[in-house]
């Protein structure tokens, strides 16, 4: 269980470690609403997952791209996010469309480095759709490269290739060139 009332008071000791008057105004509830800010994103609900529809035909690409989501990095406690693809061949369920940002976003609410990210979302599509041929990329920005260390703007992108995604390289292509097409040029 989460105490949110230890993080308030780590903030109190924060704020005072670094000479902040913990009575000024724009200070005062600062340790209350960062305690406010773990609890929204470590007790983030996505909701159902798992909706699964029945298939005409299976063997079909299906790819959702351009989700976008904020998460955290284990190494310096600051955000980072990613616009994430996610792709998967088709067997004989068809996942919900809404489920796909559901799963980011479930996945994007822990403390964790980016590769994590992109594996979990993976694991769990293949886990619900059942097919092993998934596919997820992540383009993203940590905030830990842009304000401190180098200072440096930069895009990250990491992937999780599964089944055919792996193995076929006319495939991992075709979902590659999806991923860095624009919308404009995907139509």
């Amino acid at each position: 269980m989460i105490d949110y009332k230890r993080i308030e008071n780590a903030y109190r000791e924060i704020l005072l470690a670094i000479g902040e008057d913990l009575q000024r105004d724009g200070i005062k509830d600062t340790p209350k609403r960062a305690a406010k800010v773990w609890k929204e994103f470590i007790d983030y609900d996505a909701g159902k997952t798992d909706t699964v529809f029945q298939t005409i035909s299976s063997n079909q690409m299906v790819i959702i791209k351009d989700i976008k989501v904020w998460s955290m990095c284990e190494h310096h406690l600051l955000p980072f996010w990613c616009e994430l693809c996610i792709a998967y061949i088709t067997k004989d369920k068809a996942l919900g469309l809404s489920k796909f940002a559901r799963i980011a976003h479930k996945h994007a609410h822990k403390i964790q480095i980016q590769e994590n990210l992109v594996h979990g979302i993976a694991k769990e599509i293949i886990d619900v759709t059942k097919s092993t041929d998934v596919g997820v990329i992540a383009r993203g920005e940590h905030l830990c490269m842009c304000m401190r260390g180098i200072k440096t703007e930069h895009r990250m992108i990491s992937s999780s290739m599964h089944g055919l995604f792996m193995k076929d390289h006319i495939i991992r292509n075709e979902l590659l060139m999806m991923f860095n097409s624009s919308y404009a040029n995907s139509l």
